[in-house]
């Protein structure tokens, strides 16, 4: 029997990188799997490659209405949801001197009240014993440098999980979260950096890194596929580091 044979299962993000990779095994395991994406075009892509057993909704993790909206649509199409990864996210990276107090609000408003939210949204159509995986990041463990801001957020989410495993224990649903080092996903074309700045920073990061690579989306993926199914279900509050041993050195 597939791992998450007959479990629904809600990505977001899940148009590009890690989330995209996570659809994929979850499809391969059995889930019915529904993805977001604010970028119509990328979004787009993913069904495509996905293919028609996909669900492809557009929605921003940033907009209040876009959550409910989303929620409703979960309802709707699934009854109700076994899985959340909660995967949208953005990272903008530079000394602290060049950001201002927007820049902070919008990465606090898709990265942490972005998922917070929808999981309120989505509480009333969470099945018992149902799983939500945060993604947070190896920042929230080790210093880096012109990360604070994005580091600020991550560290959040690691505290949100372990408070909400605390309080949804009672009613059977698990909280985990993962923390990936350094993936090789498009986020790095995203930084708002220019190209010879962004190829310095990945190789320093590399460098970082004790077997000296960037991991793949898809070995993140497995370790939300073990959180998502009932391999991991004496597991909540818990957090899972695939980082290539980064937080070690």
């Amino acid at each position: 029997m597939k791992r998450l044979e007959g479990k629904t299962a809600l990505i977001t993000g899940g148009s590009t990188g890690i989330g995209l990779e996570t659809a994929r095994r979850f499809l391969e395991e059995g889930a019915k799997v529904a993805i977001t994406g604010a970028n119509a075009e990328n979004l787009a892509a993913a069904a495509k490659d996905l293919g028609a057993q996909v669900l492809a909704l557009r929605s921003d993790a940033g907009s209040s209405a876009d959550r409910k909206t989303l929620a409703d649509t979960i309802a709707a199409k699934f009854g109700k949801l076994d899985i959340l990864f909660a995967n949208a996210g953005v990272g903008i990276f530079g000394p602290l001197e060049t950001f201002d107090e927007a820049e902070f609000d919008r990465q606090t408003t898709i990265n942490v009240k972005g998922p917070l939210f929808l999981i309120k949204a989505l509480l009333p159509h969470l099945a018992p014993k149902a799983s939500i995986i945060l993604n947070a990041s190896i920042v929230a463990h080790v210093g880096m440098p012109n990360s604070a801001v994005y580091t600020t957020t991550k560290g959040a989410v690691l505290a949100m999980g372990r408070a909400l495993a605390v309080e949804f224990a009672g009613r059977g649903i698990r909280v985990n979260t993962i923390s990936p080092g350094p993936i090789a996903t498009p986020i790095y074309n995203k930084l708002g950096m220019p190209a010879d700045q962004v190829a310095q920073m990945a190789e320093a990061i590399r460098n970082s890194v004790p077997i000296k690579r960037f991991g793949e989306a898809r070995e993140i993926a497995q370790a939300a596929l073990f959180l998502a199914s009932d391999e991991s279900s004496y597991m909540t509050a818990g957090e899972l580091v695939v980082d290539g041993g980064m937080i070690a050195a």
